[in-house]
């Protein structure tokens, strides 16, 4: 089943440039973004998003897709919440910058289906200004997107490789690794130019 709507929860400056990519670049379902209602009206001012619900569990409804475009601790928290009543036929994704506690948590509330049902994702883009007016649709071009998948998962199957089909149309670059990897290669990208500051004063 092609993806017809796409939920994003979390419609700041990640979330927000995703929706406005995908519709660059000619996704022609609906988007519907969930997020505070304050959030929400700026989101549909700039043309981020199609609709907005500020009840994670009303957005979903009708979606093939959801993104959890927000903090990591909110994303543990909405894979619990939103996880054991998602159809089975839609896929729950994230733009989480670790992934090693949110992939566990993923694979406890999906079992056995937690290949079919979610994929772990970590876009490598944002810029110092946050927020849903500084979403930028071309955020995307050229950055590695993290893919960290369960074991034995076929990630360009079914909606996940759907989904990784427009991440390539948005001119992202996408990348497989070991959750715990990630973390650490990430860890060692985001402290590092700390530690060379720290060691040059």
């Amino acid at each position: 089943m092609p993806i017809r709507q796409i939920t994003v929860i979390g419609t700041g400056h990640i979330g927000g440039s995703l929706c406005l990519a995908l519709k660059k670049h000619r996704f022609l379902g609906r988007i519907v973004g969930c997020d505070r209602a304050p959030v929400l009206e700026r989101a549909q001012a700039h043309g981020v998003i199609d609709d907005g619900i500020t009840n994670p569990a009303d957005a979903v409804r009708g979606s093939q897709l959801v993104v959890l475009a927000t903090p990591v601790s909110a994303i543990i928290d909405l894979i619990e919440r939103l996880g054991p009543a998602l159809p089975a036929g839609t896929l729950l994704s994230d733009v989480g910058s670790t992934k090693a506690e949110i992939l566990s948590r993923a694979s406890a509330v999906f079992g056995k289906s937690a290949g079919t049902r979610f994929l772990a994702c970590h876009p490598m883009a944002g810029k110092e200004q946050s927020g849903v007016e500084n979403a930028d649709p071309g955020l995307f071009q050229g950055a590695a997107w993290f893919v960290t998948p369960v074991a034995g998962q076929k990630i360009h199957d079914g909606l996940s490789g759907e989904y990784l089909e427009w991440i390539e149309k948005l001119g992202a670059r996408i990348a497989s690794l070991d959750a715990v990897e990630h973390d650490r290669l990430c860890g060692w990208i985001s402290h590092l130019p700390q530690m060379i500051s720290t060691a040059l004063e």
